[in-house]
């Protein structure tokens, strides 16, 4: 599963689209200064429901926030659940 990212500096996206164009899920984020992205929404179209692809994106979310030494804000419900049941991301919750 190849994830496709925009960043215009003010907010980005991680997402993956069918062979149609069509987006199909997707994470996003806003900066909220320049060590500091705010996770505000997951989406993930019915068709890819029950094959972890919200798990694959937030993982794609916290890998980029790791290599930029970034901390991330959660917003989404999605993404705070996850930082409250899996210790593993601890190093980039703010």
């Amino acid at each position: 599963m190849m994830f496709q990212h925009n960043d215009d500096q003010k907010q980005g996206l991680f997402f993956l689209e069918n062979e149609q164009g069509q987006r199909i899920a997707e994470i996003s984020y806003v900066w909220s200064d320049e060590n500091t992205i705010i996770a505000n929404h997951t989406w993930v179209d019915d068709s890819l429901r029950g094959q972890g692809v919200a798990k694959k994106l937030l993982d794609v979310l916290v890998q980029f926030a790791r290599d930029k030494q970034l901390k991330i804000v959660a917003t989404c419900s999605y993404v705070e659940v996850m930082f409250k049941r899996d210790q593993s991301f601890a190093d980039v919750v703010a």
